[in-house]
């Protein structure tokens, strides 16, 4: 009887999860009326709700005025490019954002994932892949967990998607709270960084180690205005861990 009450719980915890991704609000900001239509219809097909919007400016009229749960953006666009768009979302909102570029540039994707973004997909890409992606960011910002984990003077709680530094908050990117929730579950480990990209983005990404440690600069600086400088630790030749998280303040 207890299995049997254990697996509805769970049951009923993944059919919420899936209902809470289908009713998704997603911005989509490309320039490229053919290739907004295309988005439309495949995150539709998801069961996602979308507004679009032509160029960065525009999209900035919806941040704020009307819940969004992530915004799809194109880099090349004309009147604010989505590097600009990006930062003007970031000063105001930690909304999760992924990014759509021409090209498959690593130097696009560091200086994307050193603004904030959650992640990349390459033009021309599969709708497909693309829905994927997007229910993987979404779920990383809604697993729960039971209750709050705390080491340190560091607090991160799952449920919420909250981190706090003794009573400071800190706002973080969907990506940026996974991976330090997964340094604080083992906080004496030393973790491999192009381990943690698979983790984050699935086995199998092109991602490399670089793209962690973009995350980490982020979550260094957000810390340090915190008080706490010694949130993650480097470890030269081996990787990174979480660092004793004391709070100077």
């Amino acid at each position: 009887m207890r299995s049997l009450i254990v697996q509805v719980d769970m049951d009923i915890a993944r059919i919420a999860c899936q209902n809470l991704l289908m009713e998704a609000h997603i911005l989509i900001v490309d320039d490229d009326p053919k290739i907004r239509d295309v988005i439309r219809i495949a995150l539709k097909g998801a069961g996602m709700r979308t507004t679009e919007a032509a160029n960065g400016q525009a999209a900035l009229t919806h941040v704020g005025r009307e819940p969004i749960d992530l915004v799809l953006l194109d880099i090349g666009m004309p009147q604010m490019d989505g590097f600009e768009c990006c930062k003007a979302i970031r000063a105001r909102s930690d909304l999760p954002i992924l990014f759509l570029t021409a090209q498959d540039d690593e130097i696009d994707r560091v200086l994307g994932f050193q603004l904030g973004a959650d992640d990349f997909v390459a033009k021309p890409f599969s709708p497909r892949e693309l829905v994927l992606r997007i229910k993987a960011i979404l779920s990383r910002g809604r697993r729960s967990a039971s209750r709050p984990l705390r080491t340190g003077g560091l607090e991160l709680d799952m449920a919420g998607h909250t981190c706090r530094i003794e009573t400071t908050p800190v706002d973080l990117t969907a990506t940026e709270f996974q991976l330090l929730y997964s340094l604080a579950e083992r906080p004496d480990q030393v973790h491999d960084r192009n381990a943690l990209a698979q983790k984050l983005y699935g086995t199998g990404t092109q991602l490399s180690g670089r793209t962690i440690d973009s995350h980490v600069r982020n979550i260094r600086a957000k810390a340090s205005q915190a008080g706490c400088a010694d949130i993650i630790q480097t470890v030269h030749g081996v990787g990174i861990k979480l660092g004793a998280c004391t709070c100077d303040r």
